[in-house]
């Protein structure tokens, strides 16, 4: 009977994280494309559900701060480019927001166990980690465009970053379950 009982409880757990995952990452990707004036255009989504937009502006915000730290000052001439303001800058596309790997987080929360303050709590936890990551991230390709680390620059510093941040994931995702099995209250 525990044998089945366990079944049931993975079973549970990888649909509810399946399909969430499923709504969050193919949700987003439908907000873009109602957000973008090319594709089916909605100013209703984008005046209200535009949330790609302002991922993308606190991720500027974000940068703007860690390079100021060094004594450098960012651009943005649009809502996609941020640069130094006497330098090279880059295009932050769609895919550069890390929103697989928030949805993967978050639908991990989600479909776990836990009351709703804990998974909150954990939710929140790791989408700023998530964040303060992909801000370094950034940071670190604008120092090296501007200051001309070609060894950098070369590396697939997309597939690079999504390496480290699921290894980041997979980490807070073993604290999450120890955390829930070691506190019976969270559940």
């Amino acid at each position: 009977m525990y044998i089945i009982s366990t079944i049931r409880d993975y079973n549970n757990f990888f649909i509810k994280f399946f399909f969430s995952f499923c709504i969050l990452y193919f949700g987003t990707q439908i907000i873009i494309g109602l957000t973008v004036p090319n594709g089916y255009y909605s100013s209703f989504i984008v005046n209200y559900f535009n949330y790609p937009a302002v991922l993308r502006l606190y991720i500027f915000k974000g940068t703007g701060l860690l390079v100021s730290f060094f004594g450098f000052e960012t651009f943005s001439k649009d809502l996609y480019h941020i640069s130094f303001s006497q330098g090279r800058g880059i295009h932050l596309v769609y895919s550069c927001l890390g929103y697989g790997l928030l949805s993967c987080w978050i639908a991990f929360v989600f479909a776990n166990n836990g009351n709703l303050l804990f998974k909150l709590k954990w939710l929140l936890i790791g989408c700023l980690i998530i964040w303060l990551l992909n801000i370094f991230r950034i940071s670190f390709l604008l120092f090296a465009l501007n200051l001309h680390w070609p060894l950098f620059l070369t590396a697939g510093h997309h597939l690079i970053f999504n390496i480290i941040v699921y290894i980041v994931i997979i980490w807070m995702m073993s604290r999450f379950n120890r955390s829930v099995i070691i506190s019976p209250i969270n559940r």
